[in-house]
């Protein structure tokens, strides 16, 4: 037994609840390309659609509602849950899991100003997940500009999280919910990043960093530690004092 009392709930409730294996079923209303590539074992899910050249895995599964886009890549093992869309070009490594209403390679906010509007800038690249991640409930993964968007093995992604074009996401680092990751940043391996913690767009994230909850991360980090920015909530007669003292500080 393992001296980590989580580690060991979590490896004893994995062999409780494994789920069985189930023969590999296609459902009558998925619509499927004839020029798509679906390995016998693999399994497709009401009113899903695959579109021309995507290729899934061995032993994958595809949820209701879920669209593979035209020339994805779907990995073994893989497990896409109900209505997840995975956009054209992508690449999902083997033992996947994407939770209901994630997208995959949507178009990064790529705009240039032109006078007094906006001209789309085209999002070329694309996106790369590797092995043995899981990616949460209704987040968001923007496809590069020109180089890919790129989650390394083992990464772990909670719901509701914004990761724009561009960004790269070292191995095995956690991320909780409502986190949001702008363009060009890289984050490095084994990172652990609370939730609604922002982090600003082309900065250097090291190894074996910790940013505590509700942080904001406007400049690049670039030695291993624990960082925090955020401040607790008081009550509203503490903190107006505080803040009118705050504001005296120029003084």
């Amino acid at each position: 037994i393992s001296s980590n009392p989580h580690l060991a709930y979590a490896r004893a409730a994995a062999l409780l609840h494994a789920e069985p294996e189930l023969p590999p079923f296609i459902h009558p209303s998925a619509v499927i390309s004839e020029h798509a590539i679906v390995h016998p074992s693999a399994s497709i899910g009401a009113n899903a659609v695959i579109e021309e050249g995507a290729r899934i895995g061995a032993s994958s599964s595809i949820g209701p509602g879920s669209v593979i886009g035209a020339n994805a890549r779907i990995g073994e093992f893989t497990r896409i849950l109900a209505n997840v869309t995975i956009a054209h070009k992508v690449i999902i490594g083997r033992r996947v899991v994407i939770h209901p209403g994630a997208v995959i390679g949507a178009d990064g906010f790529g705009l240039a100003r032109d006078g007094e509007s906006w001209i789309k800038v085209p999002q070329v690249g694309s996106v790369q997940i590797g092995d043995d991640v899981e990616i949460g409930a209704n987040t968001t993964i923007d496809r590069g500009a020109l180089k890919d968007t790129v989650l390394e093995q083992g990464v772990k992604l909670d719901n509701l999280i914004q990761i724009a074009h561009n960004v790269v996401i070292g191995a095995h680092t956690a991320i909780a919910g409502c986190t949001g990751i702008a363009g060009s940043t890289r984050i490095g391996k084994r990172c652990m990043i609370g939730g609604g913690v922002g982090i600003s767009g082309h900065l250097e994230i090291a190894d074996d960093v910790t940013i505590t909850a509700t942080s904001l991360v406007a400049k690049s980090i670039p030695e291993s530690g624990i960082y925090s920015s955020s401040l607790p909530a008081r009550s509203v007669r503490d903190w107006n004092k505080r803040l009118a003292r705050l504001n005296k500080l120029g003084d």
